[in-house]
């Protein structure tokens, strides 16, 4: 751990209301290395963040989640990094858990790890989730726990870490610049034989936290289950998707 060199990413949007708090909850030997790529935000995020000290990148258009996400793991992998961080910057992850986050990566027993904040459904309600996304999050999993024979509690977390290979082998520059984004960085990473990951985070809901509306909600879902078909068709040898294992 002391050795390792560990970068942290924050794709944001609107994110000025919560950036510093974020920060703040971020161990401090975690703080040297840490890129906030800002796309295209209506507020003063870019300002916020560079005086806190942390890199800032700038879009000059707004590209997306996955767009987003695409150009802090460029940047990040720069840096020569053991493990990268993919934090959320709205506050709703609790950042003081990287290091057990980030260990279980750095002893050699999983490549990607990411923050479940459904342990229970007394824990996610109690704090803050609704309820209608609780349940439509517990049905989404256990489909997808089915189809993709793993057994998470959660496949949409904003809290999430990687080892350098992990982003240096998978094709993520080819995924979508939406919210699936996500989702076809864990599918592919299933399709490459890396070992995936979680530990309990606390559910932290609020009224500044970023939250998926329905409509791109729904869209997200359907897209996800989409990945889901064109990665059983790749595995079947019936289409070949560039997107998973070759």
């Amino acid at each position: 751990m002391k050795d390792a060199k560990i970068v942290i990413v924050m794709p944001a949007y609107n994110a000025a209301k919560t950036v510093q708090n974020t920060y703040e909850e971020i161990p401090r030997k975690f703080r040297k290395n840490i890129i906030l790529v800002d796309d295209g935000s209506k507020d003063n995020t870019v300002d916020v963040a560079r005086k806190l000290g942390i890199k800032v990148i700038v879009h000059t258009r707004n590209l997306g989640y996955g767009g987003n996400q695409k150009t802090c793991y460029c940047e990040a992998l720069k840096e020569n990094p053991d493990v990268v961080i993919m934090l959320h910057p709205d506050y709703q992850y609790d950042a003081s858990l990287i290091e057990e986050l980030i260990r279980p990566i750095l002893d050699d027993r999983y490549d990607f790890m990411f923050g479940s904040r459904i342990q229970n459904r007394k824990s996610a309600l109690s704090g803050g989730m609704p309820k209608l996304k609780y349940y439509v999050n517990r049905i989404v999993c256990i489909l997808e726990n089915i189809l993709l024979d793993v057994n998470f509690t959660e496949h949409f977390s904003g809290f999430r870490a990687y080892s350098a290979e992990v982003l240096q082998t998978i094709p993520f520059q080819k995924f979508s610049d939406d919210f699936v984004f996500d989702q076809e960085m864990s599918i592919s990473a299933l399709s490459y034989g890396f070992k995936i990951g979680e530990i309990p985070i606390p559910t932290r809901y609020h009224e500044k936290a970023s939250s998926i509306q329905f409509i791109k909600g729904t869209k997200f879902i359907l897209e996800t289950f989409w990945t889901i078909i064109l990665y059983k068709l790749h595995k079947l040898r019936i289409i070949k998707n560039k997107l998973f294992f070759q």
